[in-house]
């Protein structure tokens, strides 16, 4: 079996079946991130073919084989910040989506999750990125920077921010309240 290494260089080199390995693994993984930031499925799937489609084009120029998954993932995030810039420019359309309760009766654990929806979605796309990497991948702030192209300082405030901000609208909405739309 062919490490990661030798999989991008193979790829890099034009082998179709090389690049396939490579996207097969790192599909799923794209795919959680893409839609935790985009908070659309379709917004999610097309951000992720552009990475993918992007990363096949651009695989050559690639110095550093090791670096494929930060590499990668920087991708993915230019794909996702350009899909929300459509997003944006475009009519707002939300799609209801239910999952399964996680509570006897589903209706806190809905309510909760529907609070917390509607609070990320307040936050814009550069700091739902790092929230999602960190907290939902686990990547240390030194590598989001990395991937994002980010100062380590960037990053850490892009966070301090994002969640000081998910706070608010957590308790405002808890509360009856509003917070300032402008702020967001």
């Amino acid at each position: 079996m062919a490490t990661q290494r030798e999989l991008v260089e193979r790829a890099g080199g034009g082998d179709a079946a090389a690049f396939d390995a490579l996207a097969r693994t790192a599909i799923d993984r794209m795919y959680a991130i893409a839609h935790r930031v985009l908070r659309d499925p379709h917004l999610a799937e097309d951000a992720v073919q552009q990475a993918l489609w992007g990363a096949w084009r651009d695989l050559p120029n690639l110095r550093e084989p090791e670096r494929f998954d930060a590499w990668l993932r920087r991708l993915l995030v230019r794909c996702c910040y350009e899909e929300a810039r459509k997003q944006r420019r475009s009519p707002t359309v939300t799609l209801l989506s239910f999952d399964t309760p996680s509570t006897p009766d589903g209706t806190s654990g809905v309510a909760d999750r529907d609070a917390l929806d509607r609070a990320f979605r307040r936050l814009g796309p550069e700091h739902r990125i790092v929230v999602v990497l960190h907290h939902y991948e686990g990547i240390p702030l030194v590598e989001i920077a990395d991937s994002l192209g980010i100062p380590v300082g960037t990053a850490r405030s892009r966070l301090h921010y994002a969640l000081k901000r998910l706070r608010e609208a957590l308790e405002a909405d808890a509360s009856g309240g509003r917070i300032d739309e402008r702020t967001a």
